[in-house]
């Protein structure tokens, strides 16, 4: 049972085992009764000799959940104190014991002492405490001092290791920069000592025709071949190649100028052969502007209202129209003084090369296709080629087509100047359709466009020339690229084209008109995203 005096303690006990003599004597019976106590209820076998107030002396054992506070309020209930006062547990080499339910267990050789402190004593120990206190908070403070001096010192040094990195890209940058200045000297050198472009390039016409297979088209290409909205992305090289050949024998050019169905393939390849693989003005490229013209003779019934000839010079023109292009305009040409601008004196460069290319391409016996025509028929098939190729400078846009509205209000079919006039619009109109065919077909030349835009501007800037800004990749966006060139070079001359053939309106300007109001929405949307 627990003592009637520590019965306000009785939270703090795991339970009183005896109540033994002064002489601390113990029943035979207690430490099996205590041993089968603590099994029982799953307490550690520790127990304590307590002497009361009235020397009753009690082997206590506490319970491992009781607190300090607890455990002292039982002392001094024990020693008859008021339970809030102040006391310290000494062993009996007068050391202090950490009053908490792990202390060791004392016995009649090693008591414990409670010793109430006095004020004098509590003011000692709150200063010690103070003192253990600062002495604590100064480690600490020193701790925390050393971890932010670590953390400093990290810091710098990967401050010092990002900075040293960065020094050694700047050398590579350096040296990459060095290197390719002398690259772009070197190049700019071999340039200025030797022809901008080799006029011997691919001339000489192929021996081993024919090198691409004959294809039999089926009637829904050959239909299709004559639309507008023809997707020229479908098609291989070879397969371009046996539509350009479908189209001049389907126009009746074979057949009434005589050409030699070989020559015409010789041709053909060599014109192949003799385009560069540009983003853009490539041989593709070629094949849409005359599958376009193609297209235009038939939407138009041109073949009623043109001689063959005529017919003959609008194909032809448009197969040769960008023979050899460089990839780098007139402007790159005239601004660099390359060797195309030197010899053309600044005007039209790239057009008077490519009408060159073309006719030295003629000349190759096997490869005219002009072979049956006598000289004044050749001579009006030059001149007229010539007249369209070079009409499509874009720098003559505004004077070829004012010219053009001026004859289209009384056109005159049977006078030779609005029909030359026509012509040189209607190349016109097939150099720069791309909108006019469906979004998917389009878009792409959009994209192919852009890049060598890119190419040319990047030249620009690293040889110090003027950079136009619609060709500028960090000035240009898709959008803001095509909304000014359809709304103010495509519609109005397609517009005015569509007086003279109405027809043209729903299959080549309604589209445009799509096309430009497709790309003001996307700007719109560009511009949201950048608010």
């Amino acid at each position: 049972g627990t003592h009637k005096s520590l019965k306000g303690n009785a939270r703090a006990l795991s339970t009183v085992t005896a109540i033994i003599d002064g002489t601390g004597s113990v029943g035979a019976a207690v430490g099996p009764l205590l041993a089968g106590l603590l099994s029982a209820h799953g307490w550690d076998q520790v127990f304590y000799m307590l002497m009361t107030a009235d020397f009753l002396a009690l082997l206590v054992v506490f319970s491992r959940f009781c607190s300090p506070c607890d455990i002292k309020e039982l002392f001094c209930t024990a020693m008859g104190l008021p339970r809030n006062t102040s006391i310290s547990l000494l062993d009996s080499t007068g050391a202090m014991v950490s009053i908490d339910p792990t202390m060791p267990s004392n016995s009649e050789r090693s008591p414990y002492k409670v010793v109430p402190l006095t004020g004098g004593q509590l003011a000692d120990k709150e200063e010690l405490f103070q003192n253990v206190l600062t002495q604590v908070a100064e480690q600490f403070s020193r701790a925390f001092k050393i971890n932010e001096l670590k953390t400093e010192v990290t810091n710098r040094l990967a401050m010092l290791e990002k900075r040293v990195e960065l020094e050694g890209m700047k050398v590579v940058e350096i040296e990459k920069c060095r290197s390719d200045i002398k690259k772009l000297r070197e190049e700019m050198a071999s340039r200025n000592n030797s022809s901008f472009l080799d006029d011997t390039k691919k001339l000489n016409p192929r021996r081993d025709v024919p090198s691409y297979p004959k294809y039999h088209l089926s009637k829904e290409t050959i239909d299709a071949l004559r639309q507008p909205i023809f997707d020229v992305w479908q098609w291989e090289p070879n397969e371009m190649l046996s539509c350009l050949e479908h189209m001049y024998h389907d126009l009746g050019l074979v057949r009434d100028f005589n050409i030699n169905p070989i020559t015409l393939k010789r041709w053909l390849l060599c014109i192949h052969d003799n385009y560069r693989n540009n983003p853009f003005h490539n041989f593709r490229h070629c094949f849409c502007v005359t599958q376009m013209m193609y297209s235009m003779i038939y939407l138009c019934n041109l073949q009623e209202k043109f001689t063959q000839v005529d017919i003959l010079i609008l194909m032809t023109a448009a197969v040769c129209h960008d023979l050899d292009h460089p990839g780098y305009n007139n402007t790159y040409q005239i601004n660099a003084r390359t060797e195309l601008a030197v010899r053309y004196n600044d005007i039209s460069p790239l057009e008077n090369h490519h009408c060159a290319i073309a006719f030295q391409i003629f000349s190759q016996p096997d490869c005219n296709i002009f072979s049956n025509f006598d000289s004044e028929a050749f001579k009006q098939i030059r001149q007229g080629t010539i007249t369209l190729i070079l009409a499509t400078d874009m720098a003559r846009h505004g004077e070829i087509l004012d010219s053009f509205k001026q004859k289209v209000e009384n056109f005159d079919f049977t006078n030779e100047e609005h029909v030359t006039c026509l012509k040189m619009v209607l190349i016109k109109c097939c150099d720069i359709s791309n909108e006019v065919r469906p979004m998917e077909v389009a878009e792409p030349w959009v994209d192919c466009l852009l890049e060598e835009y890119f190419m040319q501007s990047d030249r620009e800037k690293a040889e110090g020339l003027p950079v136009a800004p619609f060709m500028d990749r960090e000035k240009v966006t898709k959008p803001t690229a095509q909304i000014g060139f359809i709304k103010f070079v495509l519609i109005p001359m397609f517009e005015t084209v569509m007086k003279l053939f109405p027809q043209i309106e729903e299959v080549m300007v309604q589209p445009l008109r799509e096309s430009r109001d497709r790309y003001e929405e996307l700007k719109q949307i560009d511009d949201a995203m950048n608010e």
